[in-house]
């Protein structure tokens, strides 16, 4: 399976190979009823160049004797699952584990689900660092819900658990690999979402929890709740179709308080990038989970881009703003001078499980309605052309101080009963520069003036994985054409007459390059004289 995996295009490969793991649970053997399970290194097996499958790991069965939730929860959701369970409505914990990746910082006390198995990873598997962190590395055969309180907060790149995810290539193919393979994560946000929202992007693979340690321990209850309280033809499917991850996401984003429509739920405040414990809703979460009908279940979006005008390298570092391309999440980084952008995206490649008509709804999750035009091919179209404008730093809730440098547009599949999960297109702009544009004499548009690269210099915060600061300021002078007469670098040396982007007025070449500098990356110029 390993090879077959590893010759596929990455997207159908990592999405065929999870389908292929989900359906291995139910005929794995069973052994006897255990509170953990081993997972070791030879349970591994190479997935492509993608991550590990655990092909030998066997899933014990839970004692249905043991209660479904501690006896002590008087809960109204403990209640409603109790009654479920005891009416034999609820799929329970069967064929679900637990993946604490913290080493018991913010572990779920064993006796709160005592049915639950746990996972618990060999020597050498933690001596590599596979148990701890960022998740997604490796698909297991079986439902996870997993949580890591943890994140980065020394070195060069202090950041959350998430926004590593988000920032490093190979982890975000993780994240699309766990969400069809029916594993979520939950992760604390850690000062990434305190005054300024810092995430360059927002997607469905993960749940982020707004605070730091144990801030996630109220969603893993309400999570592990809700896959219990699946009916079993229900979760089954669910398994089968991988979409497990999927749908509970659109549980509790449904679920949460004054979401009590569609028009609501497609909204930008059931879509936020981090989610506050007083927005879940464990009741409405379970109760909605309970109702769910193995033929109504919802599709998961998937997105592909078919044009756009975000280049392969931009800027002028020349680094690319395509950020990945994985179905439900796209990231675009905005690098280059232009003011208006345009992207071509189609849903077409999204089927619903039971063969259902879909519907497709296309919004503005977050950023301004005048700067970005989302056009559909016709109403309810899996097609549609968008048109953003530059945004400099926005306030994303007017009543909130937090502010945000990221465009959101949401897209969600309707297939007659229930709105999908959302597939979301980010685009994160590079606000620790100062850029100004100009309305052009003709009203053709608007042009850019000046960009101050000196991030650095400023105290102005940015993410080094991403972006960069540079010594200089660049200005750009217009004729009455909309020529353009001079472009002017003014640097702590002086000043500079470019005639392009890699020459000097006066016949010297200019060349750049990146440095790192501790937290810092810098952009350097270097001046080649004439010979």
């Amino acid at each position: 399976m390993g090879n077959t995996c590893a010759m596929l295009h990455l997207q159908k490969s990592l999405y065929l190979c999870a389908t292929l793991i989900a359906g291995m649970a139910s005929t794995l053997p069973l052994t006897a009823r255990a509170e953990s399970i081993l997972l070791e290194a030879g349970d591994l097996m190479q997935l492509g160049g993608i991550g590990w499958v655990a092909t030998g790991l066997d899933m014990p069965r839970p004692e249905t004797a043991l209660p479904i939730i501690e006896a002590a929860d008087n809960s109204p959701e403990a209640a409603l699952l109790r009654r479920l369970d005891n009416a034999g409505k609820a799929a329970g914990f069967d064929g679900v584990l637990y993946d604490n990746r913290d080493r018991g910082h913010s572990l779920v006390p064993a006796d709160m689900f005592p049915r639950l198995i746990r996972l618990e990873f060999g020597p050498e598997l933690r001596k590599q660092n596979m148990d701890y962190g960022v998740a997604g590395q490796i698909v297991l055969p079986a439902i996870v819900i997993g949580n890591s309180s943890t994140a980065i907060t020394g070195g060069e790149i202090p950041r959350s658990q998430a926004r590593l995810a988000m920032t490093v290539p190979e982890y975000s193919r993780h994240a699309f690999l766990s969400y069809v393979s029916n594993h979520l994560y939950i992760y604390p946000e850690h000062r990434d979402y305190d005054g300024h929202d810092r995430f360059p992007v927002n997607w469905p693979y993960t749940v982020i929890s707004e605070g730091s340690s144990h801030s996630d321990k109220p969603f893993m209850r309400a999570f592990l709740m809700s896959v219990a309280a699946l009916a079993p033809e229900t979760r089954d499917r669910l398994r089968e179709e991988s979409l497990v991850v999927p749908t509970l996401q659109m549980v509790m984003r449904r679920s949460q308080p004054g979401i009590y429509s569609r028009d609501a739920y497609k909204a930008g405040q059931a879509h936020r990038a981090v989610f506050a414990k007083d927005r879940l809703a464990p009741e409405r979460m379970v109760a909605l989970a309970a109702s769910l009908k193995p033929d109504e279940i919802p599709p998961m979006v998937r997105l592909r881009v078919e044009e756009e005008d975000f280049r392969a390298k931009a800027g002028l570092a020349g680094m690319p703003e395509q950020l990945f391309n994985t179905p439900s999440s796209i990231a675009r980084i905005w690098r280059g001078p232009g003011y208006s952008r345009l992207m071509v995206v189609s849903a077409a490649d999204t089927e619903d499980p039971n063969g259902r008509d879909l519907e497709f709804s296309w919004v503005l999750l977050q950023g301004d309605p005048a700067r970005v035009r989302i056009t559909p091919e016709a109403p309810g179209a899996a097609r549609a052309q968008i048109s953003i404008d530059w945004h400099d730093r926005f306030k994303a809730d007017p009543d909130e101080a937090r502010t945000t440098d990221r465009v959101d547009i949401g897209v969600f599949a309707w297939n007659g009963v229930h709105e999908s999960a959302p597939a979301i297109i980010s685009i994160s702009f590079p606000n620790h520069q100062r850029r100004e544009y100009e309305s052009s004499p003709d009203d053709t548009g608007m042009r850019l003036t000046s960009v101050d690269y000196d991030a650095k210099a400023r105290g102005a915060a940015y993410d080094p994985l991403l972006h960069w600061s540079a010594p200089w300021k660049d200005m750009i002078r217009y004729d009455d054409t909309g020529e353009v007469t001079e472009l002017l670098r003014e640097t702590r040396d002086g000043v500079l007459e470019l005639s392009g982007r890699g020459r000097i007025q006066d016949g010297r070449t200019v060349t750049y390059t990146l440095e790192r500098d501790k937290q810092d990356r810098i952009l350097s110029m270097q001046v080649t004289p004439t010979e």
